[in-house]
C-alpha cells in the first residue's frame, strides 16, 4: 500500500534540510516525485523524505551532481533487490540441501 501521508514544499524542505532550488532539481531528476502543478503547489509522500535525505547525503558527501545521485540511488535500489533475491534463493536452496 502506498504511503498516503503528504507534506508540502515548506515542510519537506525543513525536514530534509534542503533549499527549494535543490528540491526542484531532485524532482526534475526523478529522484523524488511531487504532486501538483508547480513547485508552490507540490506535495510529497512522506516516503520521499528518506529518499531525499539519502540524495542530499550523496550530493554533499561525495560532491555528486544530481544526475549522478539519481543514478547512484537507482543502482543502490537494484543492489538491494538483488541481495533480497539472493537471500531468498539461499533459503530455498538450504531446504533442499538439508533434506
Amino acid at each position: 500500500m502506498r504511503n498516503t501521508l503528504v507534506v508540502d514544499m515548506q515542510e519537506f524542505c525543513q525536514v530534509v534540510d534542503m533549499p527549494v532550488a535543490y528540491v526542484i532539481e531532485i524532482v526534475e531528476h526523478g529522484i523524488v516525485e511531487a504532486r501538483g502543478q508547480k513547485p508552490d503547489d507540490w506535495v510529497f509522500d512522506t516516503g520521499s523524505l528518506s529518499v531525499a535525505k539519502r540524495a542530499a547525503k550523496l550530493h554533499h558527501d561525495l560532491e555528486m551532481e544530481w544526475g549522478g545521485v539519481a543514478l547512484a540511488l537507482n543502482l543502490l535500489d537494484e543492489l538491494e533487490q538483488v541481495r533480497a533475491e539472493n537471500r531468498m534463493l539461499k533459503q530455498r536452496l538450504g531446504r533442499f540441501v538439508e533434506e
